[in-house]
């Protein structure tokens, strides 16, 4: 947010591409499990279910390539938190599926 209060157009779209993601995954056949998965530790966009694979997903939106792929922005300290929220998702579980993170 601005000092305003108002959303910057990156942030709107950037809500709007959190509010698409859910649905591109549903006709993608993944359902989803949880969204906005937050610990302490870190945040997950959302957890989806792939067959018997949990995917953990992080959403991103690039304008344009310019600066890199969306996944490329994500760097080792945003990844450590992904594997941290991961790790206590699983933790939650009586068995550990296969996973695997996508962005």
């Amino acid at each position: 947010m601005t000092t305003s209060g108002r959303r910057t157009r990156a942030q709107v779209a950037g809500g709007e591409a959190a509010e698409q993601a859910p649905r591109f995954l549903a006709r993608m056949g993944l359902r989803i499990v949880a969204r906005n998965y937050r610990t302490r530790m870190g945040e997950i966009d959302l957890v989806a279910r792939d067959g018997a694979t949990l995917v953990f997903v992080e959403v991103r939106l690039r304008s344009s390539a310019r600066f890199g792929s969306a996944a490329a922005s994500i760097d080792w300290r945003k990844r450590s938190r992904v594997e941290a929220a991961a790790r206590h998702f699983l933790a939650s579980l009586a068995h550990a599926p296969p996973c695997r993170f996508d962005v």
